[in-house]
């Protein structure tokens, strides 16, 4: 049996380096890699390419990144609770590449599976479009997305074992599973890590072969983005 345990955070990540492409799992600050964020603000990595969903908030998440501009480039397709966000793009200080969102889960899922390219009808007919491939089928009018490239993938797991296989909890369900094995390396950290064969496999939503690095993170926040709470 193949085991791709690492001992920490900072062993996860050797090789990362400038200039890099990073996809990074997560939902708002619904199961996002908080230790592997944290690692790359320690780091110092500069010039990154991000992908996920969104950045945060200012002072979480990929947020942290933002404030330190390491990031060169954000490929999103949201951005409305990050003010540094926002004020980097307004002022040409970050580059921002708008994708919709179902556009970027599939971009992942595409690269997972090996697929260099599809077509979409999302966005056809807007900026989205332009410089594009553009087909008809069946009446209707579709866009050519290629998949993504990426160095290295950063997810959240609730729980996965010694081989990779894992298991997400809830919403943390979210761009984390289509993200896993879309990039050249795939790091997952865990709540927890259980040896092999503890995991039932009719549970395991990703299977090993999809991850090259695994470990247990700590101290997770697991921050609410916006807490609603009924009036008295």
């Amino acid at each position: 049996m193949i085991r791709k345990t690492v001992a920490n955070v900072t062993e996860a990540l050797v090789g990362v380096q400038d200039g890099m492409t990073f996809m990074l799992g997560g939902f708002g600050l619904c199961g996002i890699p908080e230790n592997a964020i944290s690692e790359l603000v320690k780091l110092g990595v500069n010039d990154i390419t991000c992908i996920s969903n969104n950045a945060g908030v200012d002072d979480f998440g990929l947020g942290l990144l933002l404030q330190k501009h390491q990031i060169k480039k954000m490929v999103s397709s949201y951005v409305g609770e990050n003010d540094e966000f926002e004020r980097q793009m307004l002022s040409g200080e970050l580059e921002v590449e708008l994708t919709p969102q179902g556009t970027l889960a599939e971009k992942c899922r595409a690269a997972q599976a090996g697929f260099p390219a599809f077509f979409t009808p999302a966005g056809y007919g807007t900026e989205v479009a332009e410089g594009k491939e553009v087909r008809e089928f069946n009446g209707k009018m579709y866009i050519l997305e290629e998949a993504f490239k990426a160095d290295f993938a950063f997810v959240k797991a609730w729980k996965g074992d010694a081989a990779g296989n894992l298991i997400f909890k809830g919403t943390a369900r979210n761009f984390n599973p289509c993200m896993c094995g879309a990039a050249t390396i795939t790091v997952a950290e865990v709540e927890e890590l259980v040896p092999v064969g503890e995991l039932d496999p009719n549970q395991i939503h990703i299977p090993g072969i999809f991850v090259q690095r695994i470990f247990q993170g700590k101290d997770y926040e697991k921050r609410i983005e916006k807490r609603t709470v009924r009036q008295k």
